[in-house]
């Protein structure tokens, strides 16, 4: 009798063996990263017939490979469950570690009367020789009603800002001092800011004494828009 008790456990056990337990494994293409940029997950998992991906924050996919934005800065545990057929599962987990993104804040100011100046154009150069020559620009904004105009995602580097609206522009000060346009070097993953004075012009042609003379007529740079 115990031998017919003991057979049924022995032929369960023996067709559980054979099954397939899944295996869950993935990459990611960065674990450290800035808030709005996306992060491609690779599943490398095995036996797997359903996935489930937990993020961390609040979002949840089926996908096999997905791709996710974080949108706010902090550390994420994401967690990948995967099942069989059979109702085996298995997970695995990995932080990912967001940064608030390296941002700077510009605001442009009239020199004397130091009023905001808004619907300018404002452009990121890496170098004065770029500035000068109008090459290589990094970026380009325009400011709002506050004067303000707001770049994210930058290199922790020193920028040369270009600014220019019908009225006025900052080449006749960057002539007098480059500092009127360099910016320091950027705190990466905080943001920083920058007042960039600017000079009424009246919508004359001056373009200051260190712009390259092949710009614009009208003392704008050639490949900007507006």
């Amino acid at each position: 009798m115990k031998k017919l008790i003991f057979l049924p456990v022995l032929l369960l056990m023996a067709a559980s063996c054979t099954r397939e337990v899944p295996r869950a494994r993935f990459t990611v293409s960065a674990q450290v990263i800035e808030a709005g940029e996306a992060v491609a997950f690779t599943n490398l998992s095995i036996n797997a017939d359903f996935v489930e991906w937990d993020f961390g924050d609040g979002y949840i996919s089926n996908e096999y490979d997905p791709v996710h934005v974080f949108t706010r800065p902090g550390t994420f545990r994401v967690v990948l469950k995967v099942f069989s057929s059979d109702h085996f599962s298995d997970e695995s987990m990995m932080d990912i570690t967001v940064l608030y993104p390296t941002t700077l804040e510009i605001t442009v100011k009239e020199y004397y009367n130091q009023y905001v100046v808004p619907d300018a154009s404002v452009i990121l150069y890496p170098s004065l020789t770029d500035w000068i020559n109008q090459t290589n620009a990094v970026a380009e904004g325009f400011t709002g009603i506050d004067g303000r105009v707001v770049f994210t995602h930058l290199a922790p580097a020193v920028y040369y800002v270009d600014v220019w609206e019908q009225y006025h522009n900052n080449y006749i000060l960057a002539g007098e001092d480059v500092a009127f346009i360099r910016t320091m070097a950027l705190v990466p993953n905080a943001v920083n800011t920058f007042t960039a004075w600017v000079d009424y012009t009246g919508g004359s042609r001056k373009s200051g004494t260190i712009r390259n003379p092949a710009s614009n007529p009208s003392g704008r740079k050639m490949n900007a828009t507006k």
